[in-house]
């Protein structure tokens, strides 16, 4: 039975959410499926093992880690969020084992070089020592496959960082469209669903202003961060009195998607971001920035509405068609959930990532 280790270094966010799915996803196949990480989640069929490295200095984490992962004897090691990438990579003549690691997301302030986002934050010098010549350097020592869920990010991989093409593979993140499943439409005003970090490249306050020039709508925002403070005294504003709601961080996003009829996405730079799969999963459209890989998701004018990521004014009048035009927000809801279902399903994601498997332990 083939052995495959998910490597995480996050306790939560986009990238744990996604090696939990395809790591239960790989037990169902009958893969002995394994992740290594903190804060253990209960999985059936996948057994976790409780490790933490707190930071690039944490040597004994690093350590005590890498002890556990040889004596795992894994078949395939699959590396997630940045930290882990690094630890698999470096130490991947010692593991005994192939690595994968799944290219979730580019630094902010290189974030303008995928193709659609804009710049997220200043550009440091150490960024791309680190993210580019760093990460070109450290693939091709442990001549690791790199797994991409976005064509745009692939060739941010290829053009930018200089990865060759033959170690990079295009796996589209995917979702379970039976756990992720339509609600009847909630009675009031029309409720859009906002997902994320409070702070940094989400921009919560792109959406503040959008919804204060559509008084027809209302919205759920979902998630905490350093900008809390300032969505909430926004929110008393004249213009916003009464029509935004701060849920906090879920550790499930379903009950919040079955109360809206759209989700909107503001950020300034994306890979293929889990949560548009799954309001559109959920039956909901989607109005969002055209950003890195959702473009590959969200056709524009079928499954939601696009706007570039510089044009607050064209986001908000995409903002205010869905809110206002009742048949379309339907047909582009049915449209999404059909569209994830074909193309960005947990299997397909699990299939392409078994086949990368395959790849690099050949």
């Amino acid at each position: 039975m083939t052995r495959v280790v998910q490597v995480l270094t996050q306790s939560a966010g986009g990238p744990v959410d996604h090696a939990v799915d395809v790591a239960a996803e790989l037990a169902r196949r009958g893969v002995d499926s394994h992740v290594v990480g903190p804060r253990p989640v209960h999985v059936p069929g996948v057994t976790w093992h409780d490790s933490t490295v707190a930071g690039k200095a944490d040597a004994r984490g690093a350590r005590d880690t890498l002890r556990l992962l040889r004596g795992l004897r894994p078949d395939v090691v699959h590396a997630h969020d940045r930290r882990a990438g690094w630890l698999a990579r470096l130490a991947a003549p010692v593991l005994g084992a192939p690595v994968v690691y799944t290219l979730h997301g580019v630094a902010d302030g290189l974030s303008d070089l995928v193709a659609g986002n804009v710049r997220a934050a200043e550009r440091r010098r150490r960024d791309r020592l680190y993210y580019l010549t760093g990460e070109r350097l450290v693939t091709r020592w442990a001549r690791a496959g790199v797994v991409v869920p976005s064509a745009a990010v692939a060739t941010y991989a290829v053009e930018s960082v200089g990865l060759p093409e033959r170690l990079v593979s295009v796996v589209p993140n995917g979702v379970d469209p039976a756990r992720w499943r339509p609600s009847p439409a909630p009675a009031g005003p029309v409720t859009v669903v906002w997902t994320g970090l409070l702070g940094g490249v989400k921009r919560i306050g792109l959406l503040l202003d959008a919804l204060a020039a559509v008084p027809a709508a209302r919205a759920l925002v979902v998630g905490d961060g350093p900008e809390r403070p300032l969505v909430e005294r926004r929110a008393t504003e004249p213009a916003l009195l009464g029509r935004v709601e701060l849920a906090g961080w879920l550790p499930d996003p379903a009950p919040a998607y079955a109360r809206g009829h759209l989700l909107a996405l503001t950020s300034a730079a994306e890979n293929l971001p889990l949560s548009v799969l799954q309001a559109m999963s959920c039956g909901l459209p989607v109005v969002a920035t055209a950003v890195g890989g959702v473009p590959e998701v969200v056709r524009d004018g079928v499954d939601g509405l696009l706007a570039p990521a510089d044009d607050p004014a064209a986001l908000t009048a995409a903002l205010r068609t869905l809110v206002e035009d009742e048949a379309l927000r339907q047909r582009a809801g049915r449209s999404a959930r059909v569209r994830v279902a074909e193309s960005f399903s947990l299997a397909g994601c699990v299939d392409g990532l078994e086949r990368v498997y395959d790849e690099v332990r050949a």
